[in-house]
């Protein structure tokens, strides 16, 4: 899964981006986009690691992406911000030290991602309403597409996110390919000073239905890069925290929808993101089409019970090996072994 940084010039979005990846970021890369894949460590990789012993251990990977800084203006926004239409979840880095305004930062940003949305359905709504007034074979799909696509504009226009809208089947057909912002979910990063004596502060401004962080990124990305016994005293001398950078990575995770289930065996166990509400059968297509293809079922346990038991003998020999259909909804946790027809 793809995660884009955004945020305005001097928010601290790219020192973010080093602290997540452990990857310097290019400033000969400050006008585009640059990536780095980062593990997701779970915890629980640890504990099927001495059950099995497997000869490999293979971690699910993200897909962190920097993009260029954005002008307060607003100008050349719209631009920036189609490199990142891909991403699945936005991280949004709102400066929030010496004299800042992160609120409005925040109200000035929700600003750049309506326009962007609007450039695109703008855009695509003028070209059908050139292409309606011609006779061609699929003029009446164009028409439908074009009727479902107005409202939205207006609403657009109107400065009306379009995640408050519910959307008719027709209107989520018509920009299922458009990769609109406001249907993404983000996670607000507040960047604030070392010295921020009330990061408790800030997350309010996000709002309650945004999930959001408060951090001196450049303090602890410097701590991440500190060895232990340095980093244990100087916490202890200056009085700070280290924050753990996988524990907010999984936060980010469960704003963007994703959650993990796992493979195990002899050979190798292995950690796979999967979003949230995914069946067995598009279970079985992250791991390999072919799988997908040629799907029987998913015999499946569940960490919890492997751990408390021990083993996959006293998981079967206590009746908790269950066969799921394709239509079975995964469990964040979920151990699961695809059987399937060649």
């Amino acid at each position: 899964m793809k995660i884009g940084i955004v945020g305005y010039q001097g928010s601290g979005k790219s020192t973010l981006f080093s602290w997540l990846t452990g990857v310097d970021a290019d400033p000969a890369l400050a006008h585009v986009t640059q990536s780095h894949m980062t593990e997701v460590l779970d915890p629980r990789m640890k504990r099927l690691y001495e059950i099995y012993k497997p000869k490999k251990e293979t971690h699910a990977r993200l897909e962190i992406v920097d993009t260029p800084g954005l002008s307060r203006s607003h100008e050349g926004s719209a631009q920036k911000l189609a490199l990142i239409r891909e991403a699945g979840c936005l991280i949004v880095v709102v400066a929030a030290y010496d004299a800042t305004d992160p609120a409005a930062d925040l109200r000035n940003f929700a600003d750049d991602l309506l326009i962007a949305d609007l450039d695109i359905v703008s855009g695509r709504v003028e070209r059908l309403r050139d292409a309606v007034k011609k006779p061609r074979a699929n003029r009446e799909e164009q028409v439908e597409e074009l009727e479902a696509l107005e409202p939205l504009l207006k609403m657009i226009e109107g400065g009306q996110p379009l995640h408050t809208i519910p959307l008719t089947p027709e209107q989520e057909r018509a920009i299922k390919s458009f990769q609109l912002f406001a249907r993404k979910p983000r996670f607000v990063i507040f960047n604030t000073s070392e010295l921020e004596s009330n990061p408790g502060r800030f997350p309010q401004i996000a709002g309650p239905e945004v999930p959001s962080a408060a951090v001196s990124v450049a303090m602890q990305r410097d701590l991440s890069r500190m060895e232990e016994a340095e980093r244990g005293e100087f916490c202890a001398e200056m009085g700070v925290m280290v924050l753990d950078r996988q524990e907010l990575i999984q936060r980010i995770m469960d704003a963007s929808g994703q959650m993990v289930f796992f493979t195990a065996g002899e050979k190798e166990i292995r950690t796979w993101l999967i979003r949230r509400g995914s069946t067995a059968v598009e279970a079985a297509g992250a791991i390999h089409t072919d799988l997908a293809r040629g799907f029987v079922r998913a015999e499946t346990m569940t960490c919890d019970d492997l751990f408390r038991l021990g083993s996959e003998r006293e998981i079967k020999a206590q009746n908790l090996m269950r066969q799921e259909p394709k239509d079975y909804v995964i469990r964040d946790g979920d151990i699961i072994t695809i059987r399937h027809n060649a």
